[in-house]
């Protein structure tokens, strides 16, 4: 959940996009350089390589950015500001080979206009203008329905509508309006105007759930050898019920014997929304073994419904993972059978919660296989590593 909807101003709104387009302009992100982004113009690619020499793979998990939230307030645009920073601090320690934004990217309840584009080209400018390659999937928030403030019905009346200008995905006066935008328009902006994202619709029999597709880490040497494969699912909420449905729980069954029939290469998997199975492993009060993390603040806030994922991936005995965001006030790893279930660490500004911002961090090593997390806090610091691999 986001804060509240507050007092709304047309000076505040000018203002925002003022300051917006100005952020922009300039790249986003403390004087980094002025990017120049264009439309795809390579083919879909779903294979990313392990470093040369053996060395490993390395991925940040930035989760529950929630761009965009209180636009219309200073406090809005400054939490933007300190998210690029903290995303900022993760990438320049960790130089990572990938980037998984993992839901909630932005806060589309509070948003005004169909400028979602807007906001969600501001979250991944961290990683864009490093020119380090991403993949996204969806949260309960990223297209949520604008809820109208109360504010706007008062003697002032709904304020006037200024619409931002043209930017590198955003078009401007034939969207600018209270409708919202939708996953699919989302996902659709993102891949047509970024080459380095590796971000997917997923089948289309899967609508209204979208962001579902795999990726493979191929070996260095070989580019046609898996070492890893990434699963990424839709999660739900927002414009429909926060589950994963049998429809895509089939699909990964599916997918999963069709590319890795024998279940010799390790899985990983990445979605939203916790399943119900993180409620039967969450450790009281602290953090304490077999668990791993450093912080346990609020009760797991699952899935409204259990339609048969979390039964197929414990029969996979490749499955080595899942990554969840949603809760803020946690970022534990725990053993569930015989795979992890594991949080990653709030990322954003936006949203509830007043606790130290970070990323987890995942690395894969090729030979022999491992993979092992840990978290980069915003401060820089390193807590909470752990091999999930064993």
């Amino acid at each position: 959940m986001g804060k509240s909807l507050t007092h709304f101003s047309v000076q505040s709104v000018l203002n925002l996009y003022v300051h917006l387009q100005a952020v922009l302009t300039v790249g986003f992100a403390f004087s980094q350089p002025q990017e120049t982004i264009g439309l795809r113009t390579t083919p879909e690619n779903d294979h990313l390589r392990m470093r040369a020499a053996g060395g490993p793979f390395k991925i940040s998990l930035f989760a529950d950015l929630h761009f965009g939230e209180n636009a219309w307030t200073d406090w809005g645009p400054l939490q933007d500001f300190n998210s690029v920073k903290v995303m900022s601090t993760v990438l320049d320690h960790e130089t990572p080979d990938f980037v998984i934004y993992l839901g909630d990217v932005i806060t589309a309840n509070n948003m005004a206009v169909a400028n979602a584009s807007l906001y969600w080209d501001q979250a991944i400018s961290p990683t864009r203008v490093r020119g380090i390659p991403w993949a996204s999937i969806f949260g309960n928030h990223d297209d949520a329905p604008f809820e109208w403030p109360l504010d706007w019905f008062s003697d002032s009346g709904i304020p006037q509508l200024f619409c931002p200008a043209v930017n590198s995905s955003y078009s401007g006066e034939e969207e600018c309006d209270f409708r919202g935008t939708h996953r699919i328009e989302l996902m659709k902006k993102e891949i047509d105007y970024n080459v380095l994202s590796h971000s997917k619709n997923g089948p289309k029999d899967l609508w209204p759930s979208i962001s579902n597709y795999v990726l493979q880490v191929s070996s260095s040497h070989d580019r046609q050898m898996a070492v890893a494969y990434m699963y990424f699912l839709d999660s739900g909420g927002g414009s429909y019920p926060e589950v994963i449905s049998s429809a895509q729980a089939e699909w990964f069954r599916h997918k999963a014997e069709e590319i890795n029939p024998d279940s010799r290469v390790p899985e990983i998997v990445f979605w939203h929304i916790p399943s119900k199975a993180y409620k039967k492993v969450a450790p009281w009060f602290g953090v304490h073994k077999p668990c791993v993390g450093s912080i346990n603040k609020e009760s797991v806030a699952a899935q409204e419904a259990e339609m048969g994922i979390m039964k197929i991936l414990v029969k996979r005995t490749s499955v080595k993972a899942v990554f969840v965001g949603h809760n803020h006030g946690l970022d534990w790893c725990c053993p569930y059978q015989n795979l992890w279930l594991c949080f990653a660490r709030h990322t954003g500004y936006g949203g509830y919660g007043n606790w130290p911002r970070g990323a987890r961090i995942l690395e894969i090593t090729e030979q022999p296989f491992s993979l092992k997390s840990w978290i980069r806090m915003e401060d820089g610091s390193v807590n909470s590593e752990v091999i999930l691999s064993s």
